[in-house]
């Protein structure tokens, strides 16, 4: 292992760990956040160019790896800084430990008022909104609160068990593909999965070990338990409903290809059932899907001409359909229109948090892109928006961060397509 290469990760570790000592300093937390992101982000750029370029022997690939956990394991204890997110997880799995459907009361219900407690549902942002959260997500919150009460510590328990299962899915996925290991460190050394996961809590995360395993058994023949992941995925975000069409277009056969998509939607509706007859689960992503937007550049240079929230969102979604279903419908490899089709997604959706991203982030080890490496960092710049509102209580959307964040990405992203014949630098297919 190249001298470079273990400074650039013994930078980006201790960059990483800095939030403690700024914490340690006194420093606000949310300061200490917004450092920490960033420059951890900048250095996983440098780690990412070396890596492509120099080898890992085994000793120093399993100690970063072990950094990685660390890393991930001391984050536990640490309250979230960016987001309160988790208040509305606890407060749902409350609601479910109580025997109550968490899809048919909003928190600020006065028939939940017997579960109020000084904590929770005051701090849950949009209190008057239903649960949004999908049926396997929800049941993760109702046993996270059964562990650890009102605390945030039940979630990120539950998140640091899934993301070792990530790791492995990815591990063996690489192994499979014949990708040489050291791109794991992608995954398990990347700030934005330890940011917004460990420390903030964020659920999507959840996901990731689902889709790691279904691209596993994908490339194993067993395409029906493949199929059966996806679904599991879009049980926690429908984001990952974005693969289906990858799967289906890939099959051969009629009733192969009705197989690769009625497993997945099956299984999503099926899950939902039993919430139906007595709660409104989709109410409030409606609702969401109406109204908010962040960090999209191309609704948001579309919508500063059109000014029109809901026509500026079906033109976006007819320009995806229109650069994704080229992709799908493409001879490139599966690995490939998986990555692109959540790239496209995300470069055409109104709303993009930089958790959203980590579903960018989980492929990195089986996909080493530039344009993903440089979204997954780069969006680390939307911390200037919540520094901003936790300093002055004001919201604002960045136009100078859409630009840094997004030309070098778009411009990446062409690049490799431009490159197409190009092999991929990770695997040996």
């Amino acid at each position: 292992m190249k001298t470079p290469l273990k400074l650039a990760f013994g930078l980006l570790i201790v960059s990483l760990a800095g939030f403690f000592g700024l914490t340690a300093f006194h420093v606000k937390p949310i300061v200490a956040y917004t450092v920490t992101t960033i420059s951890s982000s900048a250095l996983f750029l440098a780690a990412f160019a070396l890596l492509l370029k120099h080898e890992v022997n085994g000793k120093y690939f399993f100690g970063l790896l072990a950094a990685g956990i660390l890393l991930r394991l001391a984050f536990l204890a640490v309250q979230p800084v960016g987001s309160p997110d988790y208040y509305r997880y606890v407060w749902d799995g409350k609601v479910q430990a109580s025997g109550i459907n968490p899809y048919r009361y909003a928190p600020d219900d006065p028939a939940l008022d017997s579960l109020h407690s000084d904590l929770i549902p005051k701090l849950v942002t949009y209190p008057d909104m239903r649960t949004i959260y999908p049926p396997l997500s929800e049941n993760l919150f109702r046993l996270a609160y059964m562990i650890g009460g009102e605390s945030y510590f039940g979630i990120k328990l539950l998140l640091f068990v899934f993301d070792i299962f990530t790791m492995w899915g990815l591990f063996l996925a690489m192994k499979r593909l014949n990708i040489d290991r050291k791109y794991l460190l992608l995954y398990a050394l990347c700030p934005l999965p330890i940011v917004q996961f460990f420390l903030d809590g964020h659920v999507d995360s959840f996901g990731f070990v689902f889709l790691a395993f279904s691209i596993y058994f994908y490339f194993g023949g067993r395409k029906t338990i493949a199929y059966l992941f996806v679904g599991l995925s879009m049980l926690i975000k429908p984001l990952a409903l974005i693969v289906v069409p990858v799967f289906f277009f890939e099959e051969k056969g009629a009733l192969n290809r009705i197989k690769s998509a009625a497993i997945p939607l099956l299984l999503f509706g099926l899950c939902y059932l039993p919430y139906m007859f007595t709660g409104y689960p989709f109410q409030a992503l409606a609702k969401f899907t109406e109204n908010w937007t962040f960090n999209g550049v191309v609704f948001d240079i579309l919508d500063s001409f059109i000014r029109d929230n809901q026509r500026t969102r079906a033109i976006c979604a007819v320009l995806l359909v229109i650069s994704y279903l080229p992709v799908i419908l493409s001879r490139k490899d599966v690995l490939t229109k998986i990555y692109m089709s959540i790239f496209l997604l995300f470069i055409f959706s109104p709303i993009v948090h930089p958790w959203y991203i980590g579903w960018l982030a989980v492929l990195l080890p089986l996909m080493p892109r530039w344009s993903g490496a440089a979204y997954v960092a780069l969006s680390s710049l939307t911390a200037f928006t919540i520094l901003t509102y936790q300093l002055t209580g004001v919201w604002n959307d960045y136009t100078l961060v859409l630009i840094f964040e997004y030309i070098p990405v778009i411009i990446l992203f062409i690049m490799e397509l431009l490159r197409k014949a190009a092999p991929l630098p990770a695997a040996d297919r």
